[in-house]
């Protein structure tokens, strides 16, 4: 695949997830990204069972080199400054406030590197009531109002992954590349700032257009409802997914293929418009039909009518999908000291041809002499 960021140098300061995530997806693009850690321990989200190459860090870490630098020493800190000097993109996720104390703010960085776009990922703002506050993932999502759509009211618990840190991630590349094409005409570089609570605010953007519009107040049972989502339990326990959306088409084709010709004589479910006031009776009509057949039997059925529909697969059961394989969505390399590493590619491809190559997550300090003789050169 063609490395469109190739030849753009990130150093990257982050930690967990929100700054790492948005060093990955460069990195994927073909960026040079050099991950700056704290010697001995590295980035929190390294350890594991006594070692410093966890799940949780090979997950936003892949396509870099790792240095360890202690940026209070003046040693380390005049190496770190040869890297600012050499790079396009600095991107750090401390809290307001931080970066200054550990001499990396942007005004300092700024003055060794004025073409430098500088990247600075907080919870809750540089600024404001709040700018001091920690914030994580689920702190993000609830102060945001999508975690209110994510939880079952009758058994209210957090569900899922952290969406909040990965969403945040993303706007924090998406304003990097942003500010680089900028860079590219005016030869400046520039400052770009990204909250969790912005991110999920606009991530969030739907339910905020109902209650701007309509002051409509989703919850959330309110998309699954309008989109008529169903998630149906099969004679085998496992369950399926179906997403009928609004065309007549795929209604008279679930029809058919549960054998039921009369659903729409009943006045509940005579329109979409019913179905949507009568989505709990659909759900009940539903789940009887599909637990008189198999996952694998009802798949073939709705394929062969064309009714938009899914498996629900756990984790271990998505690489073995056709289309998956397919695809090549899962790549692997071979780390010399960790050994094999697997992971999902990157979804961008360019002029049809997929990024099949992966480097594996680094070793801390892997990459300490390729990067010093780097910058000797």
């Amino acid at each position: 695949m063609t490395k469109v960021l190739e030849g753009i140098r990130v150093i990257e300061q982050g930690t967990f997830i929100t700054g790492p995530a948005a060093g990955m997806l460069l990195a994927d693009l073909g960026a040079d990204v050099i991950k700056v850690e704290q010697p001995g321990s590295g980035d929190p989200f390294r350890a594991f069972r006594g070692g410093l190459y966890s799940p949780h860090f090979q997950a936003y870490n892949r396509n870099k080199r790792s240095i360890a630098l202690n940026v209070k020493s003046a040693e380390d800190r005049e190496i770190f400054d040869d890297l600012i000097r050499s790079a396009d993109v600095y991107i750090q996720n401390f809290r307001p406030g931080a970066a200054d104390r550990l001499g990396t703010g942007e005004a300092r960085l700024r003055e060794l590197n004025p073409r430098l776009v500088y990247c600075a990922i907080s919870g809750f703002g540089e600024s404001g009531p709040y700018r001091r506050r920690p914030a994580y993932d689920t702190v993000a999502q609830a102060s945001s109002g999508f975690l209110h759509l994510l939880i079952n009211p009758e058994n209210p618990r957090v569900v899922g992954p952290a969406i909040a840190d990965a969403v945040t991630g993303f706007y924090a590349a998406y304003g990097v590349m942003g500010a680089l094409v900028e860079r590219g005409r005016t030869g400046v570089g520039r400052s770009v700032s990204v909250s969790m609570l912005e991110a999920m605010c606009h991530f969030n953007i739907d339910a905020f257009a109902h209650l701007f519009a309509l002051k409509d107040v989703t919850g959330p049972y309110s998309r699954p409802r309008a989109s008529q989502s169903y998630v149906l339990e099969c004679a085998d326990h496992r369950w399926i997914a179906l997403h009928m959306s609004s065309p007549d088409k795929f209604w008279q084709s679930l029809a058919k293929v549960i054998e039921r010709p009369d659903l729409f004589d009943d006045p509940r479910f005579s329109d979409r418009f019913a179905r949507i006031d009568n989505y709990e009776d659909m759900i009940g009509t539903l789940a009887e039909a599909f637990r008189t057949r198999s996952c694998d039997e009802w798949c073939a059925l709705l394929e062969a009518e064309d009714v938009p529909h899914a498996p629900v697969y756990k984790s271990d059961e998505v690489m073995g999908d056709p289309q998956v394989k397919h695809l090549g969505i899962e790549v692997e390399a071979h780390h010399p000291v960790m050994g094999q590493f697997r992971t999902i590619r990157g979804p961008v491809n360019y002029d049809g041809t997929h990024a099949t190559e992966v480097a594996p997550p680094p070793t801390l300090d892997e990459h300490r002499e390729e990067i010093l003789d780097m910058l000797r050169k």
